[in-house]
């Protein structure tokens, strides 16, 4: 009859046991995303799938398919060294702002002299993502002129318009082309393209003082209710920028007039809030322009002097994403030049789902390859270290989307190198406990110093292994990056599947009772 389990192996037990109960717990939210059919995503109530998608482990582009760009940054005008630091600068920006917006495991980086190639994984709402990424995020504050230089300029701006034969579309206001447009401050959406092109008429700047500017407002100006598009004339020159700015956040509840509507919160720095105040101040009674992008967002009046540095921009339209990417890309600062799309490609998730198909079945090849050999060669403990290989991958799968990690093609060979270390690792084991063997040792001291001898090396070259996965992740980008993840936890798991759980399985079986010969 067996002796009982030593304390020591029962720490062990419990150990294995709670860390397989952690894994499968972690790894069940992607086992019943990942499993649900068509109809049943479609079934289920779009924040309910979010949330479990937000759960389940994270694919990338190459495996679920998403959104590729290739953009170029607007280099003209620059020195050489100016160019460079203008590119290096829009890629930490767009970065930044992609970060934000919630992509796991993204590609950013620069090809030749002026273009960065992002990628996307598992993004769906492309045209929110390519404005959320062009955003040039100029912020400015500017004082509104008031009323009657307004009014006075817009009377120039017609005389001179009319001297150049420029006509409204509607016929009716042949004498006020500009201003027969503008009602109540508003320009009708329809008239937008007309006005645009007045605005735009060669010499036009001659009317306007140095420096006095015109800019149409966002449609989710609470002027605009009605529908159409503000006119403001502003002073050239900004107050403040988006420097000023600290930190910006989406909320609901800061136009009083509707308490529904979201909106941005903008907090400023030390400075900008000693330079608002100063603005505010001088500026009592009139409008201050918030300006993002040549676009008035909003021109609320100054009541008094502001001391708090807090400022909003607020719209009757905003939703949520819209307020959400203003405040992500006021956060993540102003590109330093403008960024063009030069070609968009939408990966679908049939070419990824071609991709997990051809990597599993390499995977269960080389794997099942390797299980024959071990079991026909290493016998009773070739199967061990096949359980092992297999609490590995458990272990591993389970460990990535615990972390968020993301699983790219990449990753797919760091599972299949973590799979070869692991066999090697049991190797080096087996053969250190058949040298002992060889020797005369007895069965329970082969193993121990099997095990033992063979550690060294086993940490040795797990440990340098790591240190280059670390500089991997540290140094690389995107695929680059999931590689040295899954390859640096599969390390990890090997550790202690490789030092545990088999040497557990020896004890285990040793201690039940004399064993006069060893299955190896």
């Amino acid at each position: 009859m067996g002796e009982p389990m030593n304390r020591s192996n029962q720490g062990k037990l419990l150990v294995v046991l709670a860390v397989t109960a952690a894994a499968l717990w972690l790894l069940s939210p992607s086992y019943q995303f990942y499993s649900m059919t068509p109809a049943q995503r479609e079934a289920t109530a779009p924040a309910k799938l979010a949330e479990m998608r937000k759960k389940a482990i994270h694919l990338g582009l190459d495996l679920q398919g998403g959104l590729q760009l290739l953009l170029e940054v607007d280099t003209q005008g620059l020195k050489p060294t100016e160019a460079r630091d203008a590119v290096d600068r829009a890629r930490e920006i767009i970065n930044n702002r992609i970060d934000q917006f919630g992509v796991a495991e993204p590609l950013i980086q620069i090809e030749g002299e002026n273009r960065i190639a992002v990628q996307l994984p598992g993004l769906t709402d492309r045209g929110r993502a390519i404005d959320l990424i062009g955003k040039t995020a100029l912020l400015e504050f500017k004082v509104v002129r008031t009323e009657q230089e307004q009014q006075a300029l817009f009377s120039r701006l017609d005389n001179w318009l009319l001297a150049r034969g420029v006509k409204a579309p509607d016929t009716s206001l042949a004498k006020t082309p500009l201003t027969g447009l503008i009602v109540g401050g508003v320009v009708r959406n329809e008239d937008v393209p007309a006005v645009q092109g007045m605005l735009a008429t060669p010499g036009i700047d001659s009317i306007l003082t140095a420096d006095t500017e015109v800019l149409l407002g966002a449609e989710s100006d609470s002027r605009a209710q009605g529908g159409g598009r503000p006119l403001y004339v502003l002073k050239r020159t900004a107050e403040m920028t988006g420097g000023s700015i600290a930190s910006a956040s989406a909320q609901v509840g800061l136009d009083q007039t509707n308490p529904g509507a979201w909106g941005v919160s903008m907090q400023m720095t030390p400075k900008g809030r000693a330079d608002f105040a100063r603005v505010s101040g001088a500026n009592v009674g009139r409008q201050l322009a918030i300006v993002l992008d040549g676009v008035v967002q909003t021109a609320p009046f100054i009541r008094d002097r502001i001391t708090g540095g807090n400022a909003s921009i607020t719209g009757g339209s905003f939703d949520v994403n819209t307020a959400k990417d203003i405040a992500i890309v006021l956060r993540a600062g102003a590109l330093p030049r403008a960024v063009k799309v030069l070609e968009e490609r939408t990966v679908g998730p049939s070419l990824g789902a071609d991709s997990i198909h051809e990597g599993i079945t390499a995977g269960l090849i080389g794997t099942a390859m390797v299980v024959g050999f071990m079991a026909i060669y290493y016998q009773l403990s070739g199967l061990i270290a096949i359980a092992a290989l297999l609490l590995n991958l458990l272990y591993l799968i389970a460990a990535m989307a615990a972390v968020g990690a993301t699983l790219t093609l990449p990753g797919l060979a760091g599972i299949v190198l973590t799979v070869g270390m692991a066999v090697d690792t049991n190797v080096l084991i087996f053969e250190r406990i058949r040298e002992e063997m060889r020797s005369g040792k007895g069965i329970h001291e082969s193993v121990r110093l099997g095990y033992d001898r063979a550690f060294r090396t086993i940490f040795d070259a797990h440990s340098t292994t790591l240190i280059s996965a670390l500089f991997l992740f540290q140094f690389g980008t995107g695929p680059i990056k999931g590689f040295a993840v899954t390859l640096s936890i599969g390390l990890l798991a090997n550790l202690f599947t490789a030092v545990v759980f088999t040497r557990m399985i020896y004890d285990f079986w040793l201690d039940r009772g004399k064993v006069e010969r060893l299955s190896i």
